[in-house]
Parts: structure tokens; sequence; C-alpha cells
């Protein structure tokens, strides 16, 4: 039986690696102003006893670390491969990813714990100081959003962190009302139901955020890849009488890797097929890291007749 093995490159793009470097100084910029207001939203938690502002605190604790990870993925992304790292570190933003949501779960049950204990034990809130440290972070959250609108519509990374900031604003829009109603009503409670929902919200985030982490750490397949499209069209490529022993994995949280066994009996145009798959992979599924096997016969198949 002969084999031959093509591996393909060709047209490979480092698009996300283009817009990391690009975005130097928004990540730089963003990460500075959220910083600066953790603290502040921290310390003003503690001094007007509010568990909905050390709540938010936290959220944008984990914005931090949100763009963090992402200026770090662009910046690992263009470390060279070497002997002993022969994809370089790029499965470091996967790692990071996953401790990033393993602290985050550790937190969000502190925050919930807190706020449940005050039902029980309600502290007067100040709900001045609430509403107006609130309201700057809308500014900051927005003025944050606004740094990466030109670039999300052409990258995942920096369309995530877009959206990660609009979704703040908003949360920092809720802490501002909680502030309101307490000046309104008196009623201290708002104050742990409003960081009970400032907690869900995390939770849904930091949840998605460790599954995938999770699922990528162990090369499945991912998010947003279907791998029976994947072999649909690799079994309809000109020539091709059998796929099998398809893995289809991440390299990092940026790029995608695809090995396969194709059976094709005849070797003609081996070379140019090798290259449309490999466009196609990468045009349709963002599959930019493409081994193929080629086999002459099905002998090699798991379930001959079956590839």
């Amino acid at each position: 039986m002969g084999h031959s093995h093509g591996h393909s490159h060709a047209g490979h793009s480092h698009g996300g690696h283009a817009h990391g470097v690009t975005h130097n100084r928004a990540f730089a910029i963003g990460i500075i102003l959220n910083l600066g207001f953790v603290v502040v939203e921290a310390v003003y938690g503690v001094l007007a006893e509010s568990m909905a502002l050390l709540a938010d605190a936290g959220h944008n604790l984990s914005d931090v670390m949100g763009l963090a990870l992402a200026w770090g993925a662009a910046w690992l992304a263009q470390r060279k491969a070497t002997k002993w790292r022969t994809y370089g570190m790029k499965k470091s933003t996967i790692l990071a990813a996953l401790l990033n949501a393993l602290i985050l779960m550790v937190a969000v049950g502190g925050i919930a714990w807190e706020s449940i204990r005050r039902f029980t034990e309600p502290q007067d809130v100040a709900g001045v100081t609430v509403i107006v440290v609130a309201l700057v972070g809308v500014v900051i959250n927005a003025a944050t959003m606004m740094l990466f609108v030109a670039g999300q519509k052409g990258d995942l990374n920096i369309r995530g962190a877009f959206l990660h900031m609009a979704a703040d604003a908003g949360v920092s829009v809720g802490v501002a009302l909680a502030g309101v109603l307490i000046l309104w009503t008196g009623a201290t409670w708002i104050d742990p139901v409003v960081s009970l929902a400032i907690v869900m919200v995390i939770l849904v985030g930091t949840w998605g955020l460790l599954r995938e982490s999770l699922n990528l750490s162990l090369d499945a397949v991912p998010a947003g890849i279907d791998p029976d499209e994947v072999h649909r069209v690799l079994r309809e490529s000109p020539g091709v009488d059998g796929v099998h022993h398809v893995h289809i994995w991440a390299m990092s949280t940026t790029e995608n890797a695809l090995t396969a066994h194709l059976v094709k009996p005849e070797p003609d145009s081996d070379d140019a097929l090798l290259d449309d798959i490999q466009k196609q992979l990468r045009s349709t599924f963002n599959i930019t890291h493409v081994t193929i096997q080629w086999e002459r016969d099905q002998s090699g198949c798991p379930v001959p007749g079956h590839c």
C-alpha cells in the first residue's frame, strides 16, 4: 500500500496576530483604566458597605484578566516554535483561560456567600456613593468598549473584548440603579439582591469560559466547527474514496488544526487537491493548520468499505 503525507500552510493567515499587535495600545489603555477603577470601586464598596459595588469590582477585575489574557494571547502567538516546543507556546492561552475561570468561580462563591449573609444581617448602604462610583464605571466601560469598535468586526478576540465591555457597562448601570432605589426606598435588601444578580451574570460568562477552556485543553473540537461538515467536505473532494482518522483541535484560542487520512487511489493532482482542501477548511471552518495523509487503498481504514 502506498502512503504519502501532505502538510499545508499555504495561504495560512495570522490575521489574529496582526490584530493583537495593532491593538496593543487599546489593550494597554483598557487594562489601566479598568484596573484603576477596580481599586476605586473596591475601596468605596468597603466604605459604603455595598456588596453590589464589591461584586461589580470583582466583575471588573475579571474584565482586566480577560483583557490581559487576550493581549497575552496575541503576544504568545508570536513566539517561535523550538526543538522541544514544536507548537511554540500557543497552548498557554488555553491553560490561562482555564485557570482564569477556576479563580473566578471561587471569587463568585465568596461574593454570593457574603451577599446571602447580608439578608439576615443587613447593613446601611451609602446610596449616593454607590450611584457615583457605578456611573464612573459606566463611563470607563463604555470608553474601553469604544477602543475596540474598529477591530471587532474582523477579529473574534477583539469582538469578545468589545462585547464584554458593552455588557459590563450595562452591569454598572444596574448597580447605579440599585443605589437610586436604596435612596428612594431605604430598603437595604436591594443591595445584596443586586449583588446576587451580578453574581449570576459573572457565573454565566465564567461557566462558558470554564466549559470551553476545559474542552480545548482536552483537545476537543473547537466551538463553531461541525465535525460532520468537515467530514463531508473531505469526502466530497475530487478523487477521494474514503476518510478516516480525522482529528480537529485548537492549537491556541485563535488557531485550529486538523489531521486526516484520505483514501485517494490515483496520485494525480495530489498537490493541487491538498491546496484546495486547505483553502476550503480555512475559509469555512477557520482551520489553518492542515495535515493530510494520502492512502492508495482502503486497507488502512478502521472499517474497510465504510471510510
